[in-house]
């Protein structure tokens, strides 16, 4: 019975020499425990008990913050700014001298993304292109009585019955019939066909070129002596004119022709009365 009742004087005796700091296990943790320098985590402790005041938390040795006392409790807090990257101690401290240890890995910042804006893209304006007016040339048609040598108005060679561009020029203004005669023009449209015309009949055909000229013979089938006028058509129509003459010569045949035969005539009906007398 006494060796007993030794033994638990002995373990009073040691209990009532430990500490109270090891009779409680107290505890701090960081969440998270990692981070950049600058950065908020939360620090909790728990087994703080029987005791009144507030919570230290220090960091490095450092005060960092603190709390109201709680057995278990926690209190947000930033990492120091501008400290280098490595593993750092923090502690959790009440005033009965509790005191809990752990690390915290502070690590490199983390890389800046830099958003690209997607490039604007710009319409073009829009251009609304109206097709080119095209006018045609207006067609001028010359009525003209029919013809004659006796009936036309004289007028000079080259008259141009068109518009103020046009002309048609004959390169003579006498030919005698069977001689040759070239007319000459300008004002009609690109590439058209040009019909010489006289009395009713074609003289003359012809093309004209990228200007609106042209150049034709002019061939008259029949034609008398006198005034006669030359259409030139083409789109639009163009006139000149052109003076026929019998030649001197064919006048003085004729009329030494005429003589003669007045002569003859004469000669004739003289001998009829001579050969008359001679038969009474």
């Amino acid at each position: 019975m006494r060796p007993l009742v030794l033994a638990l004087a002995a373990g009073a005796a040691l209990l009532s020499a430990t500490p109270a700091s090891a009779q409680q296990q107290v505890t701090v943790t960081a969440t998270p425990n990692s981070g950049p320098a600058g950065s908020s985590t939360t620090f909790t402790w728990a087994g703080f008990i029987r005791c009144k005041g507030t919570v230290r938390i220090n960091w490095s040795g450092t005060l960092l913050t603190t709390a109201p006392y709680v057995a278990n409790g926690s209190v947000t807090a930033n990492i120091p700014a501008g400290i280098k990257e490595g593993t750092y101690v923090f502690t959790a401290s009440d005033d009965c001298n509790h005191l809990a240890r752990n690390t915290f890995q502070v690590a490199p910042p983390p890389p800046v993304t830099t958003t690209t804006q997607p490039p604007v893209t710009t319409k073009p304006p829009l251009t609304t292109t109206r097709p080119p007016v095209t006018t045609t040339p207006p067609t001028t048609t010359t009525t003209t009585d029919t013809p004659s040598s006796s009936s036309e108005t004289p007028s000079s060679s080259g008259e141009p019955s068109g518009p103020s561009d046009g002309v048609l020029v004959l390169d003579k203004d006498n030919i005698q019939p069977g001689e040759d005669l070239t007319a000459t023009g300008t004002g009609c449209p690109r590439g058209a066909q040009v019909t010489l015309k006289s009395l009713g009949q074609d003289v003359g055909r012809t093309t004209a070129d990228d200007d609106g000229k042209f150049t034709s013979p002019v061939k008259f089938t029949n034609i008398e002596p006198g005034r006669h006028k030359v259409r030139a058509e083409c789109g639009i129509v163009l006139v000149g004119n052109v003076d026929v003459t019998l030649s001197s010569s064919s006048g003085g045949t004729t009329s030494t022709l005429v003589v003669l035969l007045f002569f003859l005539l004469v000669g004739a009906a003289m001998l009829r009365r001579q050969f008359t007398g001679l038969r009474r």
